[in-house]
């Protein structure tokens, strides 16, 4: 069984897709160990108590970034967490967290990256004019939005959109894509290439 990390900042909608899918089997081999979040009033610390989920705050406001990170790692190792997913966790990760789980971190990013990373994505790719839109799940290494990629699914723009119905549309996606790309890093029957995530084939 594999313990998988939460780390959100507010409502938490990609953890509660990720949650259900393990608890309908989606995502077998899999369990949630932790889930953290940096503001006491996100509202995916109440959807974890209402699932019966370990979940814990530990504030990030007016703490030096190194020391909030120690202890969110603590936690984490605490409880055995194997793999993290990012879950609109509104922090940039020091690069010493990130080496502290290599590889075993997860964000999704509401873009086809390298496109619109950062803040804002949807608005971004509206204004933008794109014709599709998207979401990746990733890897997270030191860079903003810039780890290997696992998976991604593309959202067309409509002529009747607006950056609200594209982000809706995006996050149905993101619910979907999250969860593939968990079953595929749990799986281990891959390895990153450069920066290509490649399947391997295990010879019998």
């Amino acid at each position: 069984m594999k313990n998988i990390g939460i780390l959100l900042s507010g409502r938490g909608s990609n953890f509660e897709a990720i949650a259900n899918n393990i608890a309908a089997g989606k995502i077998p081999g899999a369990r949630i160990a932790m889930v953290i979040s940096n503001k006491p009033d996100a509202g995916g610390l109440a959807t974890a108590k209402r699932l019966g989920l370990p979940a814990l705050t530990i504030l990030s406001k007016g703490v030096p970034r190194e020391e909030h990170d120690r202890a969110v790692v603590a936690a984490l190792k605490l409880h055995q967490v194997d793999l993290i997913c990012l879950a609109g966790y509104m922090r940039l990760l020091s690069p010493w967290f990130v080496q502290q789980f290599p590889r075993s971190i997860l964000n999704i990013h509401p873009s086809l990256l390298p496109a619109f990373p950062g803040l804002e994505a949807q608005e971004q790719a509206f204004a933008y004019g794109v014709k599709v839109a998207g979401c990746t799940v990733h890897f997270v290494d030191e860079e903003l939005d810039h780890g290997a990629i696992i998976v991604q699914k593309a959202v067309p723009v409509l002529d009747g959109d607006d950056e609200h119905t594209l982000a809706a549309r995006i996050l149905e996606q993101e619910h979907l894509a999250y969860s593939e790309a968990i079953r595929i890093v749990l799986d281990g029957k891959h390895e990153v290439v450069g920066r290509r995530l490649v399947k391997t084939v295990t010879a019998k």
